[in-house]
């Protein structure tokens, strides 16, 4: 691994190269802030699949996109007399200096709930008027979800034990179960939503990230059907001529090769 020198010498050159490409390349002159959003969102969900894959080469490499997006940004903001990549990490050390007083100050923890309630706290103390203040709104559904419920628990609103969290879930279920019944979708549609919400808080108890957890079933469920489509190709059969009877069976096959 690299020691301390080597790595501030390679941060040292990616910061000449974003020197080089601003001042030379046509392309990267014409980036700005807003052009660079959605191919940063990409990057991050490139990332994210890396992560779920345990590829760790691929993790390497989507950490270098990141970090090269994170050097454009700063470029762009030295260029525009606001803030520099010092002024970035500058800011990053404070926070996280100011944020662990049981590591730079004199407060005291005995594990790491203790540690995120804390975390809440000091972000109120900060200024901020909520605690949901710093969920991005443009987060996914689902994510956010998880995010709003460990913040909120940060600051003590939770269910006491899982067990209430069970009967949550049990009790949406059948309102939205009523609902549909009732055939009223409009109602089916927010009982499903509360039903969901019940479901994340459930994950978040049994310390499972909803988000990974549907991630890989969609993924295992991509590797399955695609198997069922290769088979069908061996045996020169049309997806749409095939009998639900009979793709089962090769989903079965997928299954049992632990696809």
């Amino acid at each position: 691994m690299n020691n301390r020198k080597n790595q501030l010498k390679a941060f040292e050159r990616l910061l000449d190269i974003m020197d080089d490409l601003r001042e030379k390349c046509p392309w990267d002159r014409k980036q700005t802030f807003e052009s660079l959003r959605p191919l940063t969102i990409e990057e991050t969900y490139e990332l994210g699949d890396a992560i779920l894959d345990k590829n760790l080469e691929e993790i390497k490499k989507e950490l270098g996109d990141l970090l090269l997006h994170i050097v454009f940004y700063s470029k762009i903001g030295s260029e525009k007399n606001s803030f520099d990549i010092a002024d970035v990490a500058n800011e990053i050390c404070e926070k996280v200096i100011a944020r662990h007083p049981h590591i730079y100050g004199d407060i005291k923890v005995k594990d790491e709930k203790e540690v995120a309630k804390n975390w809440e706290n000091l972000k109120i103390k900060e200024g901020r008027k909520s605690i949901l203040e710093g969920v991005p709104n443009s987060l996914p559904s689902l994510v956010k979800a998880w995010r709003i419920q460990e913040k909120v628990s940060g600051v003590g609103f939770d269910w006491e034990n899982k067990d209430q969290v069970f009967e949550k879930v049990e009790e949406e279920l059948q309102e939205f179960k009523q609902e549909i019944q009732n055939q009223n979708l409009e109602k089916a549609e927010a009982e499903f939503g509360d039903f969901l919400f019940s479901l994340i808080n459930l994950a978040r108890f049994k310390n499972i990230n909803p988000e990974n957890a549907l991630e890989s079933t969609n993924k295992k469920f991509i590797r399955r059907f695609q198997f069922i489509e290769d088979q069908a190709r061996k045996i020169n059969k049309n997806l749409k001529d095939m009998s639900l009877e009979e793709m089962d069976k090769f989903w079965e096959e997928a299954k049992k090769e632990d696809l």
